[in-house]
């Protein structure tokens, strides 16, 4: 089982010297994937229920917002040199598809095939509002553009033409490290999710579920890959406990109910916090080993 940390990337504490040393930290570790989040603006009143917490309020304290993702990305990879780096998720709807392929390969060739690439459909419609993208059939742009991506990465020229987004033939470079693409996690606990995880991705990406509450999405989601002519092992599973318990019991029972991999939430304000953040999640870590 693969232990990863997922990193709130959280403005003004997430300077280049925490970024540095967490980057630095998670390589002498072992540390499989460093994820990063994405909210390009954030708000103090809103409709919009955030899923993974009771209250439907993301907890973002009032003057604070999430670095971009493939800028830190970018710079973690300066940092680094064996880590994979990961979105988790990136809002890929509310996104302009060209130019995120173009980040995306550029941040793989830059990285030397580091990329993990999550996708999530988003959840906050005040954010799509600000951006003038429609909130509505999010989920079937998102795989539009997941198309769009594909041709930008993989094939020469590119062109594509479906409901939302259609591309002249063109030529996008440079083309991703990894063969023949980075992969593809599609974050949500949604039936939607795991029907878009069976069709277009190589990973599913789950947050704050209990290790209960994993047999049953697991047991549809190898249904699904069944009726796509796929199997399980075309796909990895990441759990981001988040809210959950996090131990070395329960990164036993993640690894019995199917999941590769366990993302340990890491927060962290100051680069002294690193080392000692890293030690009290060693438990943990050196469980996946076994698990």
């Amino acid at each position: 089982m693969q232990f990863d940390i997922w990193l709130p990337t959280a403005s003004p504490f997430t300077t280049p010297e925490l970024l540095g040393a967490v980057g630095r930290e998670a390589e002498e570790r072992g540390v499989g994937t460093i994820w990063v989040g994405e909210h390009v603006v954030t708000f103090e009143d809103y409709a919009s229920s955030y899923p993974y917490a009771d209250d439907g309020r993301i907890p973002l304290p009032t003057g604070t917002g999430l670095l971009e993702p493939f800028t830190a990305l970018a710079f973690l990879a300066g940092q680094t040199s064996r880590v994979r780096l990961g979105t988790a998720m990136c809002l890929l709807p509310q996104r302009n598809p060209v130019y995120t392929a173009k980040e995306v390969a550029t941040l793989d060739w830059l990285s030397n095939g580091r990329v993990d690439f999550g996708v999530g459909v988003g959840w906050l419609r005040e954010e799509f509002e600000a951006l003038d993208v429609p909130w509505p059939r999010r989920g079937a742009r998102t795989d539009d553009y997941l198309e769009v991506l594909r041709t930008l990465w993989c094939e020469d020229p590119s062109s594509f033409s479906g409901e939302h987004y259609s591309l002249a033939p063109c030529h996008q470079y440079p083309k991703p490290v990894q063969d023949p693409h980075p992969p593809i996690h599609i974050g949500g606990e949604s039936d939607a999710a795991l029907r878009r995880t069976a069709r277009l991705g190589q990973g599913w990406h789950s947050f704050n579920r209990p290790p209960a509450e994993l047999a049953a999405p697991m047991a549809r989601l190898e249904e699904l890959l069944g009726a796509e002519g796929r199997s399980r092992a075309e796909i990895i599973v990441t759990v981001c406990p988040y809210f959950q318990e996090l131990s070395p019991a329960t990164v036993e029972q993640y690894a019995a109910a199917g999941a590769d991999a366990v993302a340990a939430l890491l927060f962290v304000t100051t680069p002294d916090e690193v080392p000692g953040a890293f030690d009290a999640l060693a438990p943990c870590m050196e469980r996946t080993a076994t698990a």
